[in-house]
């Protein structure tokens, strides 16, 4: 066994709503008369903290607060996530994970309360010893509450392995001491990686090969 605890990243690594926030992000950027961008263009700006990420696609926050856009965009979000599904392969993955008798948690920018939802509403609740989302939707980064979870594992950093879709994931996991795991096919692509000097893997079956 290679890794006794694996910590996932969520959006975009487990939930396949790429589309989605980019189909939301247009229509907001249409609205008030700014260029949209491709699917490409999303996964080069998209990043950590989200205001910056916003600031980069054009919103100008002399002119509005970032909570007033923050705001707006989870209202959509949330309008619409009923419709998101879990990437292609992820269900039957965490279910082979948890069967090998390693133990999962979950480390999202996402607030808890609608985490905890989409988690029972996929069936995969069981399947994660703990969950550690944020307490409000601005999603301003995730190391403080990977802090937090790294005390309940309560394992040797060696035994740990977070795997997430962002370059963020990365830098929460060198903060923490852990190692990382990245996919390529959420919210960054993979030359966004290069820096971070880490494994890439480009499908859910790839981790599976790589997990078990």
């Amino acid at each position: 066994m290679k890794y006794k605890h694996i910590i996932w990243d969520y959006n975009g690594t487990l939930l396949n709503d790429v589309g989605l926030c980019v189909e939301i992000i247009n229509e907001m950027l249409a609205a008030r008369n700014l260029p949209t961008m491709t699917l490409e263009k999303y996964r080069e700006l998209f990043d950590f903290p989200v205001k910056d990420y916003y600031e980069r696609a054009g919103f100008v926050f002399e002119n509005e607060s970032f909570e007033k856009v923050g705001t707006e965009f989870i209202i959509q979000y949330d309008k619409r996530s009923h419709a998101t599904k879990l990437q292609s392969g992820a269900f039957e993955l965490i279910k082979n994970i948890a069967n090998s008798g390693i133990k999962q948690s979950i480390l999202s920018a996402r607030k808890k309360e609608q985490l905890d939802e989409e988690l029972e509403k996929f069936g995969i609740r069981n399947y994660f010893e703990y969950v550690f989302g944020l307490n409000d939707h601005y999603a301003g980064g995730k190391t403080e509450i990977g802090k937090e979870l790294l005390k309940k594992i309560a394992l040797p950093s060696d035994d740990i392995i977070l795997i997430g879709d962002t370059t963020h994931d990365c830098d929460v996991a060198n903060t923490l001491g852990i190692k990382t795991l990245a996919v390529s096919y959420g919210h960054h692509p993979a030359n966004k990686f290069n820096h971070c000097k880490i494994e890439v893997l480009s499908s859910v079956e790839e981790v599976r090969e790589f997990i078990l």
